[in-house]
């Protein structure tokens, strides 16, 4: 065998030994890679805490509501007559505090997404929301119990009640909704938003 040969065999066999060292330089790379991509995972994971409530919305029921006051005030005095069309929401919902902390909800709100954008309705009182059904005989909603605004949930209790609220809109701009949820707001935690997964009864 000639010494040009030769060469040519030892730089062969050193190409062969660089290509198998850049190949292992690889396969460490992509390993680190992942092992560091299952550490970040890991960490993310870790640190997040779920949600302090949970919830579901039972039944809704949507109410349209033609009003035309009488003209005249409690004392029989004259007053402008107001005309207009609302839309009543009831719902049926069920909060559950899942902390070892007790939790102070202060406000409910429904929110309607319309054509122009989303209209959010804070809901009545459980004074006031007995005293609808006082005003509004005709309502065939059922008239259950009341979730108070102010209720607090205990760790690990579930509360459960009804609420109302009410949109200056007529009943064709309801019906072209897209969107309807609730919002629960806590007192020093993050707020709890509920999108029914029932379907809306018409009244």
């Amino acid at each position: 065998m000639s010494l040009l040969h030769q060469e040519e065999k030892d730089d062969a066999a050193r190409g062969e030994e660089l290509t198998k060292g850049t190949s292992h330089v690889v396969i460490a790379g992509v390993v680190a890679a992942v092992l560091v991509t299952a550490a970040i995972v890991i960490y993310v994971v870790a640190g997040q805490k779920p949600p302090m409530a949970t919830g579901e919305v039972l039944a809704v029921w949507a109410h349209p509501q033609h009003t035309e006051t009488s003209g005249m005030d409690a004392s029989g005095a004259y007053m402008p007559k107001d005309v207009f069309d609302q839309v009543m929401v009831f719902a049926q919902v069920r909060i559950h505090n899942q902390s070892k902390q007790p939790l102070f909800m202060w406000n409910i709100a429904t929110n309607a997404t319309l054509e122009d954008g989303v209209h959010t309705s804070y809901a009545a009182s459980a004074s006031n929301f007995d005293q609808i059904f006082l005003a509004y005989p005709n309502l065939s909603v059922p008239h259950g119990k009341p979730l108070p605004l102010d209720s607090e949930v205990l760790p690990g209790q579930t509360v459960e009640g009804m609420l109302v609220s009410a949109f200056r809109i007529d009943k064709q701009q309801w019906d072209a909704r897209k969107d309807l949820n609730f919002t629960f707001a806590f007192r020093y935690q993050s707020n709890l938003v509920l999108t029914p997964k029932v379907t809306v009864t018409e009244q």
